[in-house]
């Protein structure tokens, strides 16, 4: 799920994580049918992606849900990190000029334990570090938050579901109480997903992308959800999917993503989506609660028809490169 640069937000954002020392208002419960925000990659429009620092910013914003990605490296270790390099994110090259193209999988738990993975982001992050999926686990377990896990590019490391799960079940997260309200593994590949549904019958999946009607019935095999990019979506197609029970017996759920407007949340909310992951958690739940809005706060962030033509633009580029096909360069 892509990000837009963080040169996108403004400076005065960047230090929302010092909010998590205050206490957070109480919010109104959503009313029934309200889409659940989920922040991507933590609040990453706030605080730099896959980091605490964005788990933080997520949870003083009163957001109860939020998306990582893992990946595995050299020595087997599982981290939170987006890209399969490291370089977009960390000072990788500073630290290890001579280990281009800088790959996860290249670099063992210990060397990324060095790199400075918030100063890319905004100076007053610097020395976030890369999190393992431990390290993760155990701050949400503290802050009390749920997790959709995303496992990404599991092409690139075989038997990563069973390292996974290995790590969520030896952190407790394998639990009743987890499986059933805190926790969703997704991912682009339809092969990782089932292998999550084959090796814990109990945890609900995801997977990404927007499979034909005609192929819902078999992604319901194995598939508590289907999240489609939002620029894919039309209320038919939701529909049809929530026409379908999963493998636990409930009706099919649609968590869409990367939507970071007003405008965008309110119009997928009306399709009847279940939830919406954004870089703006917050957007989302102020749009999406008060319906046509106001002009405040919410509206603030509003995409321009040319940022939702980049990032549709960008949500196909990345599921082509998930689905391992060839996407010319513009």
């Amino acid at each position: 799920m892509p990000l837009r640069p963080a040169a996108t937000v403004t400076g005065s954002l960047a230090g929302l994580c010092a909010l998590v020392l205050s206490a957070v208002p109480a919010q109104a419960a959503p009313a029934a049918g309200t889409p659940v925000p989920v922040a991507h990659r933590g609040a990453s429009g706030y605080a730099p992606e896959n980091t605490l620092a964005a788990v933080d910013a997520a949870r003083a914003l009163d957001v109860k849900w939020v998306e990582n990605d893992v990946q595995r490296t050299r020595d087997g270790e599982l981290v939170v990190m987006h890209d399969a390099t490291l370089s977009r994110t960390t000072d990788v090259e500073e630290v290890f000029p001579d280990r281009a193209p800088w790959r996860v999988a290249d670099f063992t738990a210990a060397e990324i334990a060095q790199l400075d993975a918030g100063s890319w982001f905004d100076p007053l992050y610097a020395g976030e570090r890369v999190p393992t999926l431990e390290q993760y686990l155990r701050h949400l377990d503290r802050t009390g938050q749920n997790l959709l896990l995303e496992i990404k590019r599991p092409e690139l490391y075989p038997g990563i579901e069973a390292d996974i799960l290995g790590e969520l079940r030896s952190e407790g997260w394998l639990d009743r109480r987890h499986v059933r309200g805190k926790l969703v593994v997704q991912s682009f590949g339809a092969d990782s997903v089932r292998a999550v549904h084959e090796q814990a019958p109990a945890v609900r999946t995801g997977f990404l992308g927007t499979p034909a009607v005609g192929e819902l019935p078999m992604y319901a095999r194995f598939s508590d959800q289907i999240n489609p990019p939002h620029t894919t979506l039309t209320g038919e197609y939701v529909r049809q999917v929530q026409a379908l029970k999963g493998p636990h017996g409930k009706p099919l759920e649609v968590f869409t993503w990367t939507v970071n407007g007003a405008e965008a949340a309110r119009r997928v909310a009306a399709m009847g989506v279940d939830g919406i992951i954004s870089n703006y958690p917050d957007v989302v739940r102020d749009a999406t609660r008060s319906g046509a809005g106001d002009g405040g706060r919410e509206e603030s962030r509003e995409e321009e028809p040319e940022e939702e033509l980049e990032e549709a633009v960008e949500e196909a580029r990345e599921a082509a490169r998930e689905a391992g096909i060839s996407f010319p360069a513009p």
